[in-house]
C-alpha cells in the first residue's frame, strides 16, 4: 500500500497525514451510541492505524476510556504520532452513560492537562484545543493564557480551538490558535469559506466529518445527510469502482486548505478503504465541480 500522503499543518510544521483518527470510536461502555470495543479490539486497532502510517490521532478526555486506551496500547510508540486532545471539558461518569458538559475555568482546564497526560501516559501533548467555546468568553476568563502557560513548561506543543458556527469567525479573530477543527463535507459544506479565512490566518486546517459518516452506506443513520446526497443525486456520478465514502472523502481533501481529515471508525475494511481513498488523491476538477453544482442545486430546493 503507498505511503499516505502528508500536509504542513500551518504554521505548527507538522507534517501529518492527510488521513488522521479520530478516536471517539474507542470510548467504551457507560458512555453514549451503541458501537462499543473492547480492549482487545481498540489494542488491535489502535496500532494497526499506526501501522498503516497514520500520524494523527485526535482525542479528548470527554471520549470515555480513549485517552485511556491510546496510553496503555500505542504510549511505546510515542514517537510515531502526533497526538491532539482537547479541553474545557467538565464531564461527570455516570455508572451507565456519561454526561458531557463544557466549562470555562482554568481550574477545569488545569484537570483537563494533568488528566489527559497521566492517561496517555505521555510527558507532551502536540496540540491541545478549545472543546468548543466562544472568544469573548475564554478572553475574560484568562484561558489563552493558561494555555499558553502549558506551552511554557513544555507540556503541550501548540494551541488550536475545535468549533464551528456561529463561534468560529470570532475565534480566528483572535489570532493566537495555531490550528482550527470545524466540519465540513460535501453534504454539509457550511464551513467551505471558513476553511480559507482560517488558513490564511496561518493556521492548520483539521477537517471533522470530512467523511460524511460514510454517506449512504454508513453504520449509522445520518438521514439529514443522507437527503442531500439522494436529492443531489449522486449516486448518478458513481463508477463501478467507487463508493460512496470514498467520493466524499476525496471531495474533502480536494480543498485546498484541508491539512488533515480526522476519520472516525473501528472497522478494518473501513479503515483500508479510507486509507486507499486518500492515497488516490482529490477528485478531478471536473468531476468535483459536478459534485458541488449538484449539492448547491440540492441544498437550494431545502431552503
Amino acid at each position: 500500500m503507498p505511503d499516505l500522503p502528508k500536509r504542513t499543518l500551518g504554521k505548527t510544521n507538522l507534517e501529518v497525514t492527510q488521513l488522521g483518527y479520530g478516536s471517539m470510536g474507542l470510548r467504551g461502555p457507560a458512555t453514549w451510541g451503541v458501537r462499543v470495543v473492547d480492549d482487545s479490539a481498540a489494542d488491535q486497532f489502535l496500532n494497526l492505524v499506526l501501522d498503516k502510517g497514520v500520524n494523527f490521532i485526535d482525542t479528548s478526555p470527554e471520549y470515555g476510556v480513549s485517552e485511556e486506551r491510546i496510553g496503555r496500547f500505542i504510549s511505546s510508540r510515542r514517537d510515531e504520532y502526533y497526538l491532539a486532545t482537547k479541553c474545557g471539558c467538565d464531564y461527570i461518569q455516570h455508572d451507565d452513560h456519561l454526561e458531557v458538559k463544557h466549562t470555562w475555568t482554568k481550574e477545569v482546564l488545569q484537570r483537563n492537562i494533568e488528566t489527559s497526560l497521566d492517561r496517555m501516559q505521555t510527558d507532551y501533548i502536540d496540540l491541545l484545543q478549545f472543546h468548543g467555546g466562544d472568544a469573548e468568553t475564554i478572553q475574560q476568563a484568562g484561558l489563552i493564557d493558561v494555555l499558553l502557560d502549558f506551552k511554557s513548561q513544555g507540556l503541550i506543543r501548540f494551541i488550536g480551538a475545535s468549533s464551528s458556527l456561529p463561534h468560529l469567525p470570532g475565534m480566528i479573530a483572535l489570532g493566537v490558535f495555531d490550528t482550527f477543527q470545524m466540519p465540513y463535507s460535501c453534504l454539509d459544506p457550511r464551513h467551505h469559506d471558513l476553511l480559507t479565512t482560517a488558513a490564511q490566518s496561518g493556521a492548520g486546517v483539521i477537517v471533522r466529518g470530512g467523511i460524511a459518516h460514510g454517506g449512504p452506506e454508513a453504520e449509522i443513520d445520518r438521514p439529514a445527510l443522507f437527503d442531500v446526497w439522494n436529492k443531489a443525486n449522486l449516486d448518478e456520478l458513481l463508477s463501478h469502482d467507487m463508493s460512496c465514502a470514498e467520493l466524499i472523502l476525496r471531495y474533502t481533501i480536494s480543498h485546498p486548505h484541508c491539512d488533515t481529515t480526522i476519520v472516525g471508525t473501528c472497522n478494518e475494511d473501513h479503515l483500508e478503504e479510507n486509507i486507499s481513498s486518500i492515497a488516490k488523491g482529490p477528485l478531478p476538477s471536473e468531476f468535483y465541480d459536478k459534485v458541488t453544482y449538484r449539492i448547491r442545486c440540492a441544498l437550494a430546493a431545502q431552503s
